[in-house]
């Protein structure tokens, strides 16, 4: 139970751009450095393309497009989170791009505020809530099955099992 209850006060916050972002642990199944990335016809801009993890075909996302931001820059410190969320019912596994990964964070439902009206730029449907790391800085709380909508979710389940019978790794 009590390592239950850690897990779901354990956030794995990351860097896009300037701003810090954190997503439940339960929802990280692993940090893959980065590889090349097989690209998809006719794909969404922010899908970049599917890799190979263990034998199976994992959708990437650039995280950075999808919240309206420039394309990812690939640094050594840029890496794929893969995630595994939850649209319509279904388990999907879904790898993001990210600038870097800062840290494991734990804190208590108090310490998180809630979100702000940010307009369109973050979509704050995606945010849990803010987490006020010092005076100057806030990391926001993403709801990663929100920042998979249902068509999107489609859209790359339709890629992995397309680019599953086409490509052979």
């Amino acid at each position: 139970m009590d390592g239950e209850k850690l897990m779901l006060n354990s956030y794995l916050s990351f860097k896009l751009g300037d701003e810090t972002f954190a997503a439940n642990v339960s929802k990280v199944l692993n940090i893959l450095e980065m590889t090349k990335i097989t690209k998809v016809p006719k794909a969404p801009p922010y899908m970049k393309g599917v890799i190979n993890l263990r034998g199976t075909v994992l959708p990437v996302v650039d995280t950075r497009v999808k919240f309206g931001m420039s394309d990812t820059e690939f640094t050594p410190n840029t890496c794929i989170l893969v995630l595994e969320v939850e649209v319509e019912g279904e388990a999907l596994q879904v790898g993001g791009l990210v600038d870097s990964v800062q840290e494991v964070l734990e804190f208590e439902p108090h310490q998180i505020l809630p979100p702000p009206n940010i307009g369109s730029r973050y979509r704050s449907e995606f945010i849990n809530g803010m987490y006020k790391l010092n005076d100057e800085h806030f990391i926001m709380l993403l709801d990663m099955d929100k920042v998979f909508s249902s068509d999107e979710a489609l859209i790359l389940r339709d890629s992995t099992s397309e680019s599953g019978s086409e490509e052979h790794f």
